[in-house]
C-alpha cells in the first residue's frame, strides 16, 4: 500500500512539474510573440491557437505519465487501454468501462484531481493571455 501511495505522489509531483515547465517556456512565448502586441484578430487568434495546441500538449504528455505507469504496473492489458483509461480519468470523463485492480482503484481519484487542477492552472494561463491580447487591442 505504501509503495502504491508513493508512486501516485511521484506522479503528481511529476505532472505539476511538467505543467510548470510547459507554462513557463509558454509564457516567455507568448510575452515574446509580436502577435500579442497586434490590434488585428487574426494574429491573436494565431497566438490563442498556438496556446491551446501547447496546452493540449502539456495534457496529453501528463496523460502518458500516468497511463504508462498504469501500464508498467499491469493494471491496464495494453498500451491503448492505459492510454484511454487515463485520457478518460485525467479529463474526469469516467465511463466506468475499464477499471484498475481493486487494491488500485485509489490511484484514479487522485489523477482525476490531478486533472482538474492541471486544467484549471491552463484555464487561468488561457484566460491571462486573452486579457492580454484585449488589452493590447483596446489601446
Amino acid at each position: 500500500m505504501l509503495t502504491r501511495i508513493l508512486g501516485c505522489l511521484f506522479l503528481l509531483a511529476t505532472t505539476v512539474a511538467i505543467h510548470s515547465f510547459g507554462l513557463a517556456a509558454m509564457l516567455r512565448g507568448v510575452l515574446r510573440s509580436p502577435d500579442l502586441e497586434d490590434p488585428r484578430i487574426w494574429p491573436g487568434t494565431w497566438l490563442l491557437i498556438r496556446v491551446v495546441w501547447s496546452l493540449m500538449a502539456l495534457h496529453v504528455l501528463e496523460i502518458a505519465l500516468w497511463a504508462s505507469f498504469y501500464w508498467w504496473r499491469g493494471y491496464m492489458p495494453d498500451a491503448e487501454s492505459a492510454l484511454y483509461f487515463s485520457g478518460v480519468t485525467y479529463a474526469t470523463i469516467g465511463y466506468g468501462d475499464l477499471l484498475l485492480p481493486v487494491e488500485s482503484r485509489f490511484i484514479a481519484p487522485i489523477e482525476g484531481l490531478t486533472g482538474i487542477l492541471m486544467c484549471g492552472l491552463s484555464t487561468g494561463f488561457f484566460f491571462a493571455t486573452v486579457s492580454r491580447i484585449y488589452r493590447a487591442s483596446a489601446k
